[in-house]
């Protein structure tokens, strides 16, 4: 019991790793939390120019949930741990210690998870953001429907129940961490890759 407790809070704490900040501070780039939407993805430092700082921040962001689910996995964890500890990795992004609980909205964090769970269901999601982007150029569009997408791709696929759970509360997260995007969406005032 107290190693998995250590196991969900070093999940945490890795999530907390905010890349769009570290790799902004390395690179000499101006701060994401201070420009833009202020939050610190791949997609708004994106908007500062630097598409090099953009790439690592998405693979960063991606990787810490890859690596640290595929160890619980390789642990041979039961489906409530993998919960646990996938659902304390995004959390951390969403909420990080080191940041004052201000993080990121966890789109590329949950597809790390997703990868490391099962990575057909990864490639299907992820060609739904594709096309939903080349249709409609709205990032967050794209994320809010490819995160709609997870669960129920996860009852098609037959996911074990816990994994089941865990993908419904992944896609509740970042439904809830965009709710502001969704406000933009409505009233046409979401900033958009068009030009």
């Amino acid at each position: 019991m107290i190693n998995q407790i250590l196991f969900i809070s070093s999940a945490y704490l890795i999530g907390s790793l905010s890349f769009g900040i570290i790799i902004s501070k390395f690179l000499n780039l101006k701060d994401p939390r201070t420009i833009g939407s202020k939050n610190p993805g791949a997609t708004n430092v994106l908007r500062m120019g630097n598409k090099v700082a953009a790439i690592l921040t998405l693979l960063g962001d991606i990787s810490k949930a890859t690596i640290v689910v595929s160890i619980a996995i390789l642990m041979d964890l039961n489906e409530l741990e993998i919960m646990l500890i996938s659902l304390a990795v995004l959390l951390g992004h969403m909420y990080p210690i080191y940041y004052r609980f201000k993080g990121g909205k966890g789109v590329a964090t949950a597809f790390g998870i997703l990868l490391a769970v099962n990575w057909v269901l990864a490639l299907i999601v992820i060609c739904i953001w594709i096309v939903t982007f080349s249709i409609w150029r709205y990032s967050s569009l794209a994320a809010i429907c490819a995160s709609l997408s997870v669960p129920i791709l996860s009852y098609i696929l037959n996911e074990q129940f816990f994994i089941l759970i865990m993908n419904l509360i992944i896609a509740t997260l970042i439904i809830f961490r965009h709710h502001s995007n969704i406000k933009n969406l409505i009233a046409g005032k979401e900033p958009s890759f068009k030009n």
